[in-house]
């Protein structure tokens, strides 16, 4: 006959234990495989409607870009300031980013920004008819766009000689559901890497 040694009871503890720490990591693997990822790029508000009117003269609602991921800023074509720099940068963007992310440039001076200086402008910078938008609207209706919609700062009556209007130089980035995704400097380059590789993702 066997003699007990008494060994087998710590056998068969030390085999559940193991057991039972494979089971538990089990469940949490499956947990975290399972559970619903959080997004990795920030949801903020939607967008609210809107109705302006495009350099071609057509009428654009929130409702033309649905489906669409954006990128918007607010510029005037008179600014001597940053405007310039920001179109630039969002040439660059409209030749970099798939053609399936398109580009809505607003105008905060309505008055002198008719459809014919938005178009002359447009093909200053090279925009596509196509992928990149110039609106222009009602005062009024631009600026709380701008100050409301976008959370974006606008100003008319403490600017400079080179920039009368004291605007944003903010790139937003907006998905196909009309939520606003991303704030991005309009004027530095690694901000914009940061946003094309957003936009992309959202795609």
């Amino acid at each position: 006959m066997m003699k007990h040694t008494g060994l087998a009871p710590a056998y068969s503890r030390n085999s559940r234990l193991r057991f039972a720490w494979a089971f538990a990591t089990l469940c949490v693997l499956s947990f975290r495989c399972t559970r619903p990822a959080r997004p990795d790029i920030p949801v903020y508000f939607a967008v609210p409607d809107f109705s302006l009117i495009e350099r071609s003269g057509k009428t654009v609602t929130l409702r033309d870009l649905a489906g669409k991921v954006w990128v918007a800023d607010f510029i005037f074509t008179n600014c001597g300031g940053t405007c310039p720099l920001m179109t630039e940068k969002m040439r660059k963007l409209q030749d970099v980013l798939p053609p399936g992310i398109h580009m809505v440039s607003i105008t905060v001076d309505p008055s002198r920004d008719t459809v014919d200086v938005l178009a002359d402008y447009a093909r200053k910078y090279g925009a596509d008819d196509d992928r990149w938008l110039f609106l222009t609207g009602e005062k009024q209706a631009l600026y709380e766009l701008s100050v409301k919609g976008f959370k974006l700062a606008l100003d008319d009556t403490s600017g400079t000689a080179a920039e009368p209007i004291t605007h944003s130089t903010r790139f937003v980035l907006v998905d196909q559901k009309g939520m606003i995704r991303g704030y991005y400097s309009g004027t530095e380059d690694e901000e914009l890497k940061r946003l094309s590789s957003e936009a992309k993702k959202l795609l």
